[in-house]
């Protein structure tokens, strides 16, 4: 095991509309050495639903290599660990192969980060698992969730590494009432998506539950908004650009902002700001 050494920090606030609204990341910008469960057991400490551990890459066309791990367990891809890490990696003199921007090698592959004027956006990757639920399934969130399946106007796989599925209420307001009991659904990695009135700043809202790796309700999620953007896209179901509410249930406001471009690619953008800086002994 790795001797304890100091190693720089950050922590970022990604996708809030002001300071500690967002969903938060714990960043190790210097993991080198560290083992398996080094990572896991700072994760587990830090209790945040990620921590991130910034490594040299092993593929020639990325930045870095980053490792994301939740309380219970290491995930191949997550969204806003994917923008704070990159955030807090250029923040630490971080300097990219090309300019406008950063390449990051994970579980999930080489996700592209777009950095320069405005938010910074990460690219949806693609999905390793779609198409519509099981009814089985559909059931057991249903269930969960204390609705009945007519409730429900769609459903889909959007896997994009984590397992997510989600099921589309009619409203915003349907998702926000949800009290869902998890205990029924523990090793589900599900969310929920409502649209708003037409006009609306934000074109939905959309809720993350993810007991399967130790998180109730995560605050704000880029993974699932990524690949529900993507299943939107392949449907017409949205327009190529909106933004996504999420986080007002936990006590956040956090604004994803959604752009599909004409060759597919979904772009995830949201604000990204270092509210603690320092270091850590590891």
């Amino acid at each position: 095991m790795t001797e304890p050494r100091t190693r720089p920090f950050a922590q970022v606030d990604v996708f809030g509309t002001g300071p500690c609204l967002g969903n938060p990341v714990a960043v190790v910008l210097d993991a080198a050495g560290l083992t398996d469960a080094q990572m896991g057991r700072f994760a587990r400490w830090t209790n945040l639903s990620e921590t991130t551990f910034v490594l040299p890459p092993e593929d020639p066309g990325a930045d870095y290599r980053l490792r994301i791990f939740t309380p219970g367990g290491e995930l191949p891809f997550a969204g806003h660990p994917t923008l704070g890490s990159a955030h807090a990696w250029l923040e630490h003199a971080g300097v990219p192969r090309v300019e406008g921007r950063v390449v990051q090698e994970c579980g999930a592959g080489l996700v592209e980060i777009r950095i320069g004027d405005g938010e910074p956006a990460f690219a949806a990757p693609p999905l390793v698992r779609d198409g519509e639920l099981y009814e089985a399934d559909v059931a057991r969130f249903t269930a969960a969730f204390g609705i009945t399946r007519d409730r429900v106007v769609a459903h889909q796989w959007v896997d994009n590494g984590p397992g997510w599925a989600v099921l589309q209420l009619a409203t915003a307001d349907e998702v926000l009432a949800l009290d869902p009991d998890l205990t029924r659904i523990p090793d589900a990695m599900v969310g929920a998506v409502g649209a708003y009135p037409p006009g609306s700043e934000h074109a939905f809202e959309l809720r993350a539950f993810a007991p399967r790796v130790g998180i109730g309700e995560d605050p704000v999620t880029g993974s699932l908004n990524a690949s529900v953007a993507q299943w939107f896209a392949r449907t017409g179901a949205a327009t190529p650009r909106y933004r996504v509410a999420q986080g007002a249930r936990v006590g956040r406001a956090g604004s994803i902002a959604i752009a599909a471009d004409p060759d597919g690619t979904v772009w995830v953008g949201g604000s990204a700001t270092s509210l603690i800086r320092g270091s850590v002994t590891l």
